[in-house]
């Protein structure tokens, strides 16, 4: 857990630091009562990545079905709620590992799509998923007043 939390500090920062306004600064995503709730429910789902017993990201998933919904199918989708590698890792495919691996768990659990969010001023972030081929599902707008 102390290197989950160590990570979700890193990837916070990263959102800070291009929307200090909506995020901020110094948090983490999950109080430690709730990662511990995440960690035991069987529908999210964490990978992790290690090498040499060293934690060097993460993969936090979620499961979404809209079953009997009067507008959408029932299809299942593995969201990618987070993502996150360390970032003395980065650029080391650790990244590309993860998903890659999210992806081939999906398909063996007869997801139909995986899906996850990008926050707009993550260039580096937005780059990253569009060289893994994702493609935009939905954009999210806003107006700031």
């Amino acid at each position: 857990m102390d290197v989950i939390n160590k990570l979700l500090y890193e990837v916070h920062k990263v959102h800070s630091d291009v929307r200090p306004d909506l995020f901020k600064a110094g948090a983490k995503k999950y109080n430690d009562e709730e990662l511990r709730k995440i960690i035991v429910d069987d529908n999210r789902p964490i990978f992790v990545a290690e090498k040499d017993g060293e934690v060097l990201g993460y993969a936090f998933c979620i499961h979404q079905q809209y079953v009997n919904n009067h507008n959408m199918t029932d299809v299942k989708t593995l969201y990618i709620d987070d993502l996150c590698v360390d970032e003395t890792a980065r650029n080391a495919h650790v990244g590309r590992f993860l998903y890659e691996y999210v992806l081939d768990y999906a398909k063996k659990q007869g997801y139909y799509n995986v899906t996850l969010n990008v926050w707009a001023d993550n260039a580096g972030a937005m780059k990253f998923y569009e060289k893994l081929g994702l493609k935009i599902q939905k954009i999210g707008m806003e107006k700031i007043l």
